[in-house]
């Protein structure tokens, strides 16, 4: 097997690991096989286990590798298209139900942290940020709709003292303000799941590359360590495919965002935060940041291009934690680190069924802390055939990249690089 530590960052230094799981032991038999043990897929485990089926997981390396243990910790509450978009895409009647099975993945992170007794602190409040003055408009007249038309009444405006208040910074002119969202440890949360599943029945391999998807009518996934031979597949791994599944990877491409923590601040956080609330900017290329429990900033900006991390991020990171917050300037990176999460073309996720036998949920494009554990929750429905939500989700519009695999990578990194002038000028 090889030895993989949890990924290094602030959140493995602050949660111990637990041993390592064993890796497959040669063939075996299950109902429900999942490549990926993250948020979806542990969830999916968590929710099949307890319907009484025998499910196998497979993971590459650790529990939580990708993108679901390095990420910044947001959990947004709505799909990561605004309500206008899917109106138009779906119509109005399911953009509603799309909105209702955000409420429901609150909920039921809620319920994981409640009633299962999962240890995360939940800090509730998200701030969307504009860093320009023209978005600020477009901004307050979204909270209206959501307030209006969608009866949500925990967002709330902010213009630009009441931002600066918040956030103190000149870099931004106004936004709003969730406070039924909020921040928490996004490893912690795995680990959780991934305990919750074990106690339901599922089985983690830990150290198990699947190199190989078989179709047919009972599929199995190769690995060099032997095949799982399944009733069903879920495919649960968001940017990481490394070449198992064409269908997927022709919509789902990976891209690596990056991360960093400050040293303590002590009473210094209170010259960057005027309270305990996350934020995201309106940045095409995002800068996302909140306060840790321990009095820390994180701070996430910087994307590339590659599922290759730096060998040292921090000197990524530093220059757009100092555009927003200059006064930081003499503050030591403690922790810093990279991970890989999937977009689509559309940033609609891709959730769809590949073969008769064959079901996938990736591509978040940046909104997984709160939509995945519900979308693995909405894959173990369909296995047991409710398929009410899961048809809901196939419909959102995710085309193929253009130039599918080969040539979706120097196309997106063109794009990208538009979008990241833009937000300068």
């Amino acid at each position: 097997m090889t030895a993989y530590p949890p990924a290094p960052s602030y959140y493995s230094a602050v949660n111990p690991a637990p041993p390592p799981r064993p890796p497959l032991g040669g063939d075996a038999r299950a109902d429900v096989a999942i490549i990926g043990a993250g948020f979806t897929g542990l969830s999916a485990a968590l929710h099949l286990a307890e319907r009484g089926m025998k499910v196998v997981v497979l993971e590459q390396a650790r529990v939580a590798w990708g993108a679901s243990g390095r990420n910044g910790g947001q959990a947004h509450i709505g799909q990561r298209r605004d309500q206008d978009w899917l109106e138009k895409a779906v119509g109005p009647s399911d953009a509603r139900k799309l909105w209702d099975m955000c409420l429901d993945a609150k909920a039921l992170l809620d319920d994981t942290i409640g009633r299962r007794g999962v240890d995360v602190r939940f800090e509730k409040g998200l701030i969307h940020a504009d860093h320009k003055p023209a978005y600020v408009a477009e901004t307050h007249s979204y909270v209206r709709k959501l307030r209006d038309d969608y009866g949500y009444p925990h967002v709330e405006t902010l213009d630009r003292d009441q931002m600066r208040a918040l956030v103190k910074t000149e870099a931004y002119h106004g936004g709003s303000i969730d406070h039924e969202a909020g921040h928490l440890d996004p490893l912690a949360l795995a680990f959780g799941l991934a305990r919750l599943a074990e106690a339901a029945g599922a089985v983690i391999h830990e150290g198990t590359r699947v190199l190989r998807l078989r179709h047919g009518a009972r599929p199995a996934l190769e690995t060099e360590r032997g095949a799982v031979t399944a009733d069903a597949v879920l495919i649960c791994t968001d940017g990481l495919m490394d070449g198992v599944e064409p269908a997927v990877e022709r919509r789902v491409m990976p891209i690596a965002n990056h991360i960093a923590t400050t040293a303590p601040l002590g009473d210094r956080i209170f010259e960057i935060f005027g309270g305990r609330a996350a934020v995201a900017d309106s940045r095409f290329v995002v800068y996302y940041f909140r306060p840790t429990p321990d009095g820390r900033l994180l701070f996430g900006g910087g994307e590339t291009y590659s599922t290759t991390l730096p060998d040292d991020v921090a000197p990524l990171v530093r220059p757009h934690m100092l555009n927003v917050f200059p006064q930081l300037k003499d503050v030591a990176i403690e922790h810093a680190w990279g991970g890989v999460l999937g977009i689509t073309p559309s940033r609609a996720p891709f959730v769809r069924r590949i073969a008769p036998n064959v079901l996938v949920a990736a591509g978040y494009s940046g909104q997984g802390v709160m939509l995945g554990p519900m979308f693995g929750k909405i894959l173990a429905e369909a296995v047991a055939g409710a398929l009410e939500r899961f048809d809901l989700l196939a419909r959102l519009p995710v085309p193929s990249f253009p130039g599918g695999t080969w040539l979706r990578k120097p196309i997106l990194v063109a794009a990208m690089s538009y979008y990241a002038l833009r937000d300068r000028l």
